[in-house]
């Protein structure tokens, strides 16, 4: 008894059922009309290239739609030290995962901690047809307060998850007003203003920004603690006046 023949893939588009011939089918078809292997390659080269760019349009459509009815994210819980309220990291996510979930977006976060002096986290973020981009941020341990090194770990990533996500999905900022679910503040970096305020005196002064920032332990300016903002700009104005 012959072998029963592979049926061809099935793939639903759009609520319409559309058979898609197997790599086999497809040589076949090839080799019949005079064509080789290397027509094959080119072709499947052909269609990657064609799916991927399908892919990233799909991934467009898809954050477009979300951010044109974003979800209300709110301050869900309140630091008993500083009597504030703030949004836990728990609930930007599950505020947000059931509209990603219908615009076929999914997200990951990936740690990289190979500088044992700096926390670099990236949030990946990908459409149910493979297309992915991403949105890194690094910062120090957050050692304000008296957290002890995991804490200081723990708060950094925390707040890093929070931030990376928020940007890649085109959400409000809520002020760097995260928290983990201990009674730190959180880090509290320069706001938007105060950050271009810092770039634009460092270019007028042409200053050694590595140097520069070194006096605050953070990778770029935008990690600059924000009580650190007086002192920072308060430098650059005497840098401004020798």
């Amino acid at each position: 008894m012959e072998a029963a023949e592979a049926l061809p893939e099935v793939i639903q588009v759009n609520d319409i059922a559309v058979v898609e011939p197997s790599p086999m089918e497809i040589i076949q078809s090839i080799i019949k009309a005079g064509g080789d292997l290397a027509m094959y390659k080119d072709m499947m080269a052909l269609q990657k290239e064609h799916d991927a760019y399908q892919a990233k349009k799909a991934y467009v459509k898809a954050m477009a739609a979300f951010k044109a009815d974003p979800p209300h994210i709110s301050k869900d819980k309140t630091n008993t030290q500083y009597k504030s309220k703030y949004t836990t990291l728990g609930n930007l996510i599950n505020s947000s995962l059931p509209k990603m979930s219908k615009c076929g977006l999914s997200h990951n976060w990936e740690l990289d901690q190979s500088d044992p002096k700096m926390i670099k986290v990236t949030c990946v973020v990908t459409h149910a047809l493979g297309h992915s981009e991403s949105t890194p941020m690094s910062s120090p341990p957050d050692g304000s307060g008296s957290k002890n090194p995991i804490q200081q770990i723990k708060s950094t990533i925390t707040y890093l998850k929070a931030t990376t996500f928020e940007s890649i999905m085109g959400l409000a900022s809520s002020d760097a007003n995260f928290d983990d679910d201990g009674n730190s503040a959180g880090i509290q970096y320069l706001s938007v203003d105060q950050v271009t305020e810092i770039n634009d005196r460092l270019e007028e002064t042409k200053g050694n920004v590595p140097l520069f920032l070194k006096n605050f332990n953070a990778a770029t300016v935008e990690t600059i603690p924000a009580p650190q903002y007086t002192r920072a700009l308060n430098m650059l104005k005497a840098k401004a006046g020798k």
